[in-house]
């Protein structure tokens, strides 16, 4: 496994529970638990690819601007969580602030897919590339 394939797993995760919470509706258990399982999931997804992804890039000159604009969508993103933390889930607010973070996390997913990944394909090698998936998997793991 290569680190684009490891991030594009958690990715496919990500997604999925987007759509889910953005299909719920009022202060149900369903909301929490899912909103619960999302946040935790961006969290430490943002830590692993910025240590084990962004990281090794922000070095490269051809790559330190696309790396900084990465780490500051996490930004936006840790912002609009907070955002949701603090709305009443059952506020019509809520629901349109989940579909903000929806919008925000796959514009930053597809940002990171399609164009992302194919200019640092070009800085890793292949073994940089499997040794850095490990490491992004190992830290998902310990922290999921």
């Amino acid at each position: 496994m290569n680190i684009y394939e490891a991030i594009r797993h958690d990715h496919d995760i990500q997604r999925d529970l987007l759509e889910k919470l953005v299909d719920t509706s009022g202060d149900t258990e369903t909301r929490k638990q899912l909103f619960k399982k999302l946040n935790k999931e961006l969290t430490i997804h943002a830590n692993a690819e910025e240590r084990h992804f962004y990281k090794p890039l922000i070095p490269v000159d051809m790559m330190q601007e696309h790396a900084r604009h990465g780490i500051a969508e996490h930004h936006e993103i840790d912002e609009l969580i907070e955002k949701l933390q603090d709305t009443e889930m059952d506020s019509s607010a809520w629901l349109k602030i989940a579909k903000d973070l929806k919008h925000k996390v796959e514009h930053h997913l597809e940002d990171e897919e399609h164009s992302f990944f194919q200019l640092s394909g070009k800085v890793f090698s292949d073994k940089e590339k499997e040794t850095l998936a490990k490491k992004y998997v190992e830290y998902m793991e310990a922290h999921r």
